[in-house]
C-alpha cells in the first residue's frame, strides 16, 4: 500500500492530509503557520503520520500548495492553490462547477470542469476588506473570539450595512455602528454580507453555475455561509472540513503524479525487455 501527503501552507495555518492509494484519508493535522516554514511543515507531517500510524519512509510522494509551498525542501512537487482547491472540491462534490475560496489574504472564484481542471478564475483586486482577514480584524475590534463570529452572525435580526471596499474605511463604519449602539451580531452579519457581495461579483466574473462549493476556513462560519447563500441565490456546498480542501486536492494530485511515474517506469521496462529480445 502506498501513501502520499498533501501539505497546504496557508497564511494562518498549515494543513496536512495523508491518503492511501484508494484515496482514503489515513491522517490529518493542522498547525499554526510560523516563520520557519520547513519546521512547521515537518511538524504538521509528523503529526499526521502519527495519527495514521505511519513513518516518514512510508510516504511515496509529497505535494505542497498554498503561499508557502516553495518553502518545503522535502516536497516532490508544488501545486498552485487554485489547482489544488479545484481538484479537492470536485472530488467531494462531483457536480460542482464553481468554487469560492475565501482565505485570510485573498478571495478567489473559479469555474471548473468535471475533471477538476480550472477553466477560469478571478481574484479580489480590492484591499483586505474583501478577504477573511477583515473578519478577524472586525472580531478583534468587537472583542469577540473568531470561533464565536459565525454563531453571532447567524443570530442577527437587523444586519448593519458595511459598504466600503477599503478595510480602513470599513473599520470606520464598524466603529460608527458600535457608537450607535448596534448589536455585535448585527454588525458581524453586515461584515459577512459585505464579503458575500464581493464574492458574488467575483463568481459572476469567473462564471456562475447552479452549484457553488465554498472552501477555506471562513466557510466554517455559519453566518458567512448563510450570507453567501442569500446573496448568490443558489446551492452552496460546504464540507465538514472546508479548510482542508487545498491539502486534499494536493494529495489527490500527488496520487495522480505517483501513478504517472509508475506507468512511465513500466513502459521503460517493457521497452528495454523488447529491445533485449
Amino acid at each position: 500500500m502506498s501513501f502520499v501527503a498533501g501539505i497546504d501552507m496557508g497564511a494562518k495555518s498549515t494543513k496536512v492530509l495523508i491518503l492511501d492509494e484508494e484515496k482514503r484519508i489515513q491522517g490529518r493535522s493542522v498547525v499554526k503557520t510560523r516563520v520557519d516554514f520547513p519546521a512547521v511543515a515537518k511538524e504538521a507531517v509528523n503529526t499526521a503520520l502519527q495519527q495514521a500510524g505511519l513513518k516518514e519512509k512510508d510516504l511515496s510522494y509529497i505535494a505542497t500548495t498554498g503561499f508557502g509551498r516553495y518553502n518545503v525542501p522535502f516536497r516532490d512537487i508544488q501545486i498552485t492553490e487554485i489547482t489544488s482547491v479545484a481538484r479537492g472540491a470536485v472530488f467531494l462534490f462531483p457536480k460542482t462547477r464553481c468554487v469560492l475560496d475565501i482565505g485570510a489574504q485573498s478571495t478567489r472564484a473559479m469555474r471548473i470542469l468535471g475533471t477538476g481542471k480550472v477553466q477560469n478564475f478571478r481574484t479580489n483586486d480590492k484591499c483586505a476588506a474583501g478577504a477573511g482577514g477583515f473578519i478577524e480584524r472586525a472580531a478583534k475590534y468587537l472583542e469577540v473570539k473568531i470561533e464565536e463570529v459565525g454563531d453571532l452572525s447567524i443570530q442577527a435580526t437587523k444586519p448593519q450595512t458595511i459598504s466600503s471596499v477599503c478595510a480602513v474605511l470599513a473599520e470606520s463604519e464598524i466603529i460608527n455602528h458600535v457608537s450607535s449602539g448596534e448589536k455585535i451580531g448585527d454588525i458581524l452579519r453586515g461584515v459577512h454580507n459585505s464579503l458575500a457581495s464581493r464574492a458574488l461579483a467575483l463568481i459572476k466574473r469567473a462564471g456562475l453555475e447552479d452549484e457553488v462549493t465554498f472552501v477555506g476556513g471562513v466557510a466554517r462560519q455559519k453566518g458567512m455561509v448563510k450570507a453567501l447563500e442569500e446573496t448568490v441565490k443558489t446551492k452552496v456546498n460546504v464540507s465538514e472540513e472546508p479548510d482542508m480542501i487545498g491539502a486534499l486536492g494536493a494529495a489527490l494530485l500527488a496520487l495522480r503524479r505517483l501513478e504517472k511515474i509508475r506507468q512511465d517506469r513500466e513502459k521503460e521496462t517493457t521497452t528495454e525487455e523488447t529491445r533485449a529480445v
